[in-house]
């Protein structure tokens, strides 16, 4: 720089903005990784048309059920918020609480009933493609 006072002035404020921005580290913490879903079965993608992705934030009421339904796509959640019982017919039983992700059972019915004492709030990721089906109900 040919002007020394040009120096000063800008590393002042440059140690200024830094001394007023410091931020804590951002951090990743893994909660899962797998290659199945719950029920032990391979995660496959449809690849029949255009991806798409749908987020929904579902919530069960205290002693409240899904009823017996099916997902033909993927898709993969956290329990926000509650306890959950998700049951298959087989008489398998995954209970699963607040912080805890899940791959869902695709193509495989499943009933899920809120077991504790708040109402039960679960953020999905479907990822089906354009104009899928995301849930079916079923007949138990």
């Amino acid at each position: 720089m040919n002007n020394p006072l040009i120096g000063i002035v800008l590393c002042l404020s440059l140690s200024a903005c830094a001394s007023t921005h410091t931020a804590e580290k951002i951090t990743s913490t893994q909660l899962l990784q797998t290659t199945t879903t719950w029920d032990g079965k391979a995660v496959t993608y449809p690849t029949d048309a255009k991806a798409q992705v749908t987020a929904l934030m579902i919530e069960i009421p205290v002693n409240g059920e899904t009823g017996w339904h099916r997902h033909p796509v993927p898709s993969f959640a956290m329990i926000v918020d509650g306890t959950l019982d998700v049951m298959l017919k087989d008489g398998s039983v995954n209970h699963l609480k607040a912080g805890d992700p899940l791959v869902e059972v695709v193509d495989t019915a499943h009933n899920g009933r809120n077991t504790g004492n708040v109402p039960v709030k679960i953020m999905v990721f479907y990822t089906g493609t354009v104009n899928s089906i995301l849930t079916i109900k079923e007949n138990h």
